[in-house]
């Protein structure tokens, strides 16, 4: 999981980054709202990468 995390690090962290900015600025300067929409990306950064581990593995498996 943590290699294709750190292979897709930069990439996700520019465009949380960006969402985040924009949130911020289109929600009218909310900041515990953009606090909220930045942690649940982080978050969905993690799962992803576990979930991306899992589907990996289990193509390998087929693929025998």
């Amino acid at each position: 999981m943590w290699e294709h995390y750190k292979k897709t690090f930069g990439s996700m962290q520019f465009a949380i980054a960006v969402a985040s900015v924009g949130i911020y600025f289109g929600l009218g300067h909310r900041l515990a709202v953009t606090a909220v929409f930045f942690l649940m990306m982080q978050g969905g950064s993690v799962i992803g990468a576990a979930w991306a581990k899992r589907l990996r593995r289990k193509m390998q498996v087929q693929s025998w």
